[in-house]
């Protein structure tokens, strides 16, 4: 079972990939929104915001503030490592049921 802090960890080590793409690639993802990811096990809310091809501010929130996140995303901590790891696939996963994705359509 992952811990909080594996989960932070893979969480800042996604950060790191994502603020190393080029900047041509960054800018294909222009757009300015929070993000939650609610874990299942172990329970707890992490958070950030996802700017310009960049994620940034990551923490620990509570449901109240992950409530109004823009992209919520839900999984097992187990999860978040195998996919930031590249060991599981998101489209796999989330038709799976394995995570869950509440966002806007063009989000």
């Amino acid at each position: 079972m992952a811990s909080v802090e594996d989960c932070e960890r893979a969480l800042h080590a996604l950060a790191q990939r994502l603020s190393s793409a080029d900047a041509a690639t960054r800018g294909k993802a222009g757009f300015d929104r929070t993000l939650s990811c609610g874990l299942t096990d172990p329970d707890v809310i992490l958070a950030g915001r996802l700017r310009t091809g960049s994620l940034t501010e990551i923490r620990q929130v509570s449901a109240a503030e992950a409530a109004t996140a823009k992209i919520r995303l839900h999984m097992s901590g187990d999860d978040l490592l195998d996919l930031v790891a590249g060991e599981l696939h998101m489209a796999s996963a989330w038709a799976s049921g394995r995570v869950k994705v509440q966002a806007g359509v063009l989000d």
